[in-house]
């Protein structure tokens, strides 16, 4: 071998472990700010919901992505009075915070209360404040960081929503969905949230409402690789059923485009794929 042969394989060889020396510096990162605030959560008092790791679970099926963990943690009281006010608005709970990184840089970035007002017309002030004292409770041992809050421009009444409605009532609208969703074999099934039964713990009575959780780590690695952030609402992938007047279900979830739009400028072909894919699966669950 020659010795520029040799030279030029060796330049690649150290740009391969400076890239990969690079990434695992972020991974630490991102793994220790999380770990700050899955820490604070408990402390402050919150009720964690559900963790994921979205690069390490893309990473087992074969998709890369930059590092991306997600967490959705909880206040009873703050819920149910956003709920009696727009019951819409549980799309969008509980809070969500994002740490991820991107463009060589650490980030953590959050849901604000304002989000929730400008999507779902919210107008009790007091409400929208304790929204926000309560997720930024989770940042007070944060010191390496700056929490963001997500951009709101531009968000107005029902953005990025997408609305189906059921012939049947909540109950079974959820069974079918669940049924729907889990027979993907791409797909994790993480939980599901009933409001309305956690709002009857506090002696709320709220209609009925509950929150499916769910996610594909392999097309969701994909849609957001080049599109971290949206890992923060878009991902996991979230279902909110609800009673309508008439007593048959509401079905209300995220445009995985609009949501990459708001973050980015612009969307790409996976995020369009996603919503398809999505709206067919549900329509046929609850239609038929």
């Amino acid at each position: 071998m020659s010795f520029q042969k040799v030279f030029l394989t060796t330049l690649a060889v150290l740009s391969l472990c400076s890239s990969a020396s690079s990434q695992e510096t972020l991974q630490i990162a991102v793994d220790q700010s999380f770990e700050v605030v899955s820490q604070t959560v408990e402390d402050a008092s919150l009720t964690p919901v559900l963790t994921i790791d979205h690069a390490r679970l893309a990473a087992a099926e074969g998709v890369e992505m930059p590092p991306s963990r997600v967490q959705l943690f909880s206040d009873l009281r703050v819920n149910t009075m956003i709920l009696q006010q727009n019951v819409r608005a549980g799309l969008d709970l509980p809070f969500r915070v994002l740490s991820y990184a991107e463009n060589g840089a650490s980030k953590v970035i959050y849901t604000p209360g304002s989000f929730l007002a400008q999507r779902h017309p919210l107008t009790s002030g007091s409400t929208l404040s304790d929204f926000d004292k309560r997720i930024e409770a989770a940042f007070g041992s944060l010191k390496d960081t700056t929490p963001q809050p997500m951009a709101t421009e531009g968000v107005d009444r029902d953005f990025a929503i997408i609305e189906l409605r059921s012939q049947f009532p909540v109950a079974e609208t959820v069974d079918r969905l669940k049924k729907a969703i889990t027979a993907q074999s791409d797909t994790i099934w993480f939980g599901e949230i009933d409001f309305q039964r956690e709002a009857a713990t506090i002696d709320v009575e709220l209609m009925p409402a509950q929150l499916l959780l769910f996610g594909g780590p392999a097309p969701g690695g994909v849609a957001m690789a080049d599109f971290p952030a949206i890992g923060l609402d878009a991902f996991c992938q979230k279902l909110l059923v609800y009673a309508g007047e008439d007593g048959k279900a509401i079905v209300l979830f995220n445009d995985i485009a609009a949501l990459a739009e708001l973050h980015y400028g612009h969307s790409a072909k996976p995020h369009a794929m996603l919503n398809k894919r999505l709206t067919e699966t549900f329509a046929n669950a609850i239609t038929q």
